[in-house]
């Protein structure tokens, strides 16, 4: 079983100067030492691995339990449809997307009701970001600068086809995940394809009783389908994020 402890105490400034340096350290390793055909099977073999593994990943001084994720029970899209589109957590199930690689664990559906078409939702989430290839925790907004100021998605449904931006204009600027990887970027408020996907199946609502969760997903996200920053330095990510509407 993998432990990693880490002490995660990022402000504005710091959180994505030191989120950077790992991601160029994930760039230097592979550029120009392997072609993209072996970063790709390396990505591969990372996945793999992952979903046999154990890992805990250890947050802070006192080491508390982040994430634990278990030994992973992999499921088809259509046994996932047959659950009415969901995943036994108990028995750890993710389902495989085999057009994308993705794998998802739809941990809450959530509150309220899917979005529906032509219908577009502001969206708050709230997130970790775990580098399989790194083995390490990257990034996250479930800090003290940042929980308070999390990020702002403008989702819409287009006859099935959602797709999302940040909303750069909100009182935080977009949000961690902006802010670190959106800046400078090519498509700068591009919601990576990998965090849209489970918007297709969880409820986007929002929370009216301390009883009700909204919608939590966890997800393996291959390069392809990640932040402009993993396809072009080719690693996987693990994410846990939640969903929520914005109030009016």
């Amino acid at each position: 079983m993998f432990t990693l402890s880490i002490i995660v105490y990022m402000k504005k400034f710091l959180f994505p100067i030191m989120s950077l340096l790992i991601v160029a350290t994930t760039l230097v390793s592979c550029k120009d030492e392997e072609s993209y055909a072996d970063q790709k099977e390396k990505e591969r073999k990372v996945i793999n691995a992952f979903l046999k593994r154990d890992p805990v990943v250890l947050l802070g001084a006192n080491n508390d339990t982040l994430l634990n994720t278990g030994k992973i029970n992999v499921i088809s899209q259509e046994q996932f449809e047959a659950q009415d589109s969901m995943t036994d957590v108990s028995k750890n199930e993710y389902v495989l997307f085999n057009n994308t690689g993705i794998y998802m664990q739809i941990v809450r559906k959530g509150v309220g009701e899917k979005i529906k078409h032509l219908e577009t939702k502001r969206v708050i989430t709230r997130y970790w970001e775990y580098n399989l290839l790194a083995d390490s925790l990257q990034s996250s907004d479930m800090v003290p600068y940042w929980i308070s100021n999390p990020g702002v998605m403008d989702v819409y449904n287009n006859s099935g086809t959602i797709t999302a931006t940040w909303n750069v204009e909100s009182s935080n600027g977009g949000g961690a995940m902006y802010q670190l990887y959106g800046v400078g970027a090519s498509s700068p408020t591009k919601v990576p394809q990998g965090w849209v996907v489970p918007m297709s199946y969880v409820r986007l609502g929002r929370q009216n009783t301390g009883e009700e969760g909204i919608a939590l997903v966890r997800l393996i996200v291959p390069h392809a389908q990640g932040t402009e920053q993993a396809t072009n330095s080719v690693y996987p990510c693990f994410y846990e994020i939640s969903y929520q509407e914005m109030r009016d």
